[in-house]
């Protein structure tokens, strides 16, 4: 369990306004999904789900906003984005002058492009963090450290003393606020990491231990290497959903997410959309977190009327506590009318901005019981549903 936070507010910085031009991709690789999630997302929800951090605020590239803002639709914790700057240190900078007019005690910047930070990384950054020094954290090198000028060797380094850095750093928020501004004024842009930045100024930085799985991803080897891990790391699990409900007075039905026009309603505590009602189940049945009734009763007026997006987002909440990434989730409706192939790509496209994935993630499909039982007599609606959810093998 992450370490609970010293007092005052502390604030996460992502810095994701670089162009990854080394990963050879047509977007920028922050954008690039790793094991089915855009590395950007995934970065962030870790830092989202930790109780130490209170905000996050992200620095994107100019022309981002679009793709930013779906990428990130519906995480918490989320302050404005800021546009970055020519350099990583400027880009740092301008996401802490976004943050001085109501400063947090502590700051901490991470790099976009890693991915699989633990928060067990986190807590310890936190912890070592105070007033007077700033932290990060450093893997010990193991192997045999050589200079080579020419194509040949010209020393061996001794490695004993030797470490690289990783993300996040964090700082006392004043500290390396000013140790920015003075770099900035006195010319300084060659420092490539804030550790550097606060060094320069005189603070003392403390180290702490990494994480060998919180690699940076640059380059296309480096993304094979991610998939790899990432399938070693993780089991696969599905849940199974069904629901049904009758039709009744109205003129339109609730169906995955969309209000479709029909000469009748569904009746329902909620809304009685069927489609997001078996697709919750599926979802609470890959973490064993029992059904939609248990969570939301019936019995309870405060349901009454509601929105069904409301079950499937908390489902969805419920998966990414388990720090579970959704595979995909698919759904079929039974029944006669109304005709579900005019809103299939809405309903694709609502079901997937609720569970935060992408619509080819998303299947919606129909059919009829060729007017068999209950649904071919045109009396109701039956949806059946599957979720297929990657967690942490480690995960009870």
């Amino acid at each position: 369990m992450p370490n609970s936070p010293k007092s005052g507010k502390i604030t996460a910085i992502v810095v994701a306004a670089g162009r990854g031009n080394r990963a050879a991709r047509e977007v920028p690789k922050q954008y690039v999904s790793v094991g089915g999630e855009p590395m950007l997302r995934r970065t962030i929800r870790t830092f989202a789900s930790h109780d130490g951090v209170d905000a996050i605020l992200t620095v994107i590239g100019d022309g981002d906003a679009t793709r930013y803002g779906e990428t990130v639709a519906g995480l918490p914790k989320l302050l404005p984005p800021v546009i970055g700057g020519a350099t990583r240190q400027d880009s740092v900078r301008n996401g802490l002058e976004a943050l001085a007019s109501e400063p947090p005690r502590l700051v901490l910047v991470h790099d976009a492009a890693r991915p699989f930070v633990s928060p067990e990384v986190i807590s310890g950054v936190i912890d070592a963090c105070d007033e007077a020094h700033g932290a990060i954290p450093v893997l010990a090198i193991t192997e045999t450290v050589k200079r080579v000028e020419d194509g040949a060797i010209a020393a061996t380094i001794p490695r004993e003393a030797l470490a690289t850095a990783q993300t996040p750093q964090g700082f006392p928020f004043a500290a390396i606020m000013a140790a920015h501004r003075s770099a900035a004024e006195a010319g300084r842009n060659d420092l490539t990491d804030d550790a550097a930045v606060a060094q320069l100024a005189g603070l003392t930085v403390r180290a702490v231990e990494g994480d060998r799985a919180n690699m940076k991803i640059t380059t296309p080897g480096d993304f094979s290497a991610a998939e790899r891990m990432l399938a070693t790391a993780s089991e696969t699990r599905t849940g199974h959903g069904f629901d049904v409900h009758t039709f009744g007075p109205g003129k339109s039905v609730w169906l995955c997410g969309i209000e479709v026009p029909h000469d009748r309603g569904l009746i329902g505590h909620s809304d009685a959309d069927v489609g997001l009602h078996a697709l919750t189940d599926a979802l609470l049945g890959t973490i064993g977190d029992g059904d939609i009734g248990m969570h939301f009763p019936p019995s309870d007026p405060k349901w009454k009327g509601a929105s069904s997006d409301l079950f499937l987002s908390d489902a969805v909440r419920r998966v990414r506590e388990k720090n579970g990434r959704i595979v995909n989730l698919d759904v079929t409706l039974v029944c006669e009318a109304p005709k579900i192939g005019p809103h299939r790509e809405k309903m694709q496209a609502r079901v997937a901005q609720i569970a935060g994935i992408t619509p080819d993630r998303v299947g919606v499909k129909a059919t009829t019981s060729e007017k068999m039982g209950f649904t071919g007599r045109g009396e109701g609606i039956v949806a059946m549903a599957i979720a297929t959810v990657a967690l942490p093998a480690s995960a009870s």
